[in-house]
C-alpha cells in the first residue's frame, strides 16, 4: 500500500510495481498494482497506484472495469483520455485473447466445461444475460446465440427463439446458462420453470436441453445436477 505523498520513485525497489514483475511474477502484484503499470504515470499529489485505487473504489471492483466506458474512467481525476484508452485497451486486448482460445470447436464433457466456457464473460455482466450454446452430435459448440437480456422469467424465455436457432443449425442439443449479478447462482423459482418448461418442448421437437447452467462469482449451478432437468 501506498502511503499519501508517497509517490512510487519513493518507494523501497522491491516494492514498486514493475520491479515486482520482475522480480517475483506478475502474480504478487494487486489488481492496484496491475492498474497503475497500465497507467504508468500519477500526478503530482498522488501515485498511479493511489489513483488505481480510486478507480478500483469508485467503480466498486475489478469486474465493473471490464464493463466500464471511456467517460466513467475519464470521471476519476488523474485519468485523461490517453490513460483511459491505454486501460480499455489492455481491457479489450484480454477479452480477445480469451475468445480466440473458444475460435476452435469446444466440447462440452461436464457442466464444469460449460461454466468455464462462459464465466469470464458471463461472471462480469451487470444485467442477466441468457445464452444458448448449440451442441453437435459429439457435444462441441456450433453456435452460441445470446437470446435476451434482462430478468428471467417463463414468458419472456420463449422455447420458440431457443429452438428455432436449434433447427436452423442444425444442433442435437442446446445448454442453456444465464448469470447472477448478484454472484449468487442458487436458482430462483423462474429459473426452475423456465427449465421445465425447456425440456418438455425439446421433447416435443427431437432436441434435447442438456442442461442450464447458472453463474455467479466464481461459481455456478448445474439444474441438472441439482434433478431439474
Amino acid at each position: 500500500m501506498v502511503e499519501d505523498g508517497v509517490t512510487i520513485k519513493e518507494l523501497p525497489m522491491n516494492e514498486r510495481p514493475r520491479e515486482k514483475v520482475l522480480s517475483y511474477g506478475f502474480s504478487s502484484l494487486s489488481n492496484a498494482e496491475l492498474i497503475a503499470i497500465l497507467l504508468r504515470t500519477g500526478t503530482r499529489k498522488e501515485s498511479s497506484i493511489q489513483i488505481a485505487n480510486k478507480l478500483l473504489i469508485q467503480l466498486n471492483g475489478l469486474k465493473n472495469i471490464l464493463n466500464s466506458t471511456l467517460e466513467e474512467i475519464t470521471s476519476i481525476k488523474g485519468i485523461g483520455p490517453t490513460k483511459a484508452v491505454q486501460l480499455l485497451t489492455a481491457i479489450e486486448l484480454g477479452k480477445r485473447i480469451n475468445q480466440s482460445t473458444k475460435d476452435e470447436k469446444y466440447t462440452i464433457r461436464s457442466p464444469q466445461d460449460c461454466a468455464e466456457y462462459l464465466k469470464y464473460e458471463m461472471s462480469t455482466l451487470c444485467q442477466e444475460h441468457f445464452v444458448c450454446l448449440y451442441l453437435n452430435t459429439k457435444n462441441q459448440i456450433i453456435y452460441k446465440q445470446t437470446v435476451f437480456i434482462g430478468s428471467l422469467n417463463a414468458s419472456i424465455v420463449h422455447p420458440r427463439e431457443v429452438f428455432n436457432t436449434a433447427i436452423k443449425k442444425s444442433a442435437a442439443s442446446v445448454i442453456c446458462a444465464h448469470n447472477h449479478p448478484s454472484g449468487d447462482p442458487t436458482p430462483s423459482k423462474e429459473d426452475i420453470d423456465v427449465t421445465k418448461r425447456l425440456v418438455e418442448c425439446g421433447k416435443i421437437i427431437g432436441i434435447e436441453l442438456l442442461d442450464h447452467i447458472i453463474i455467479g462469482d466464481d461459481k455456478y449451478i448445474s439444474l441438472k445436477e441439482k434433478g431439474y432437468l
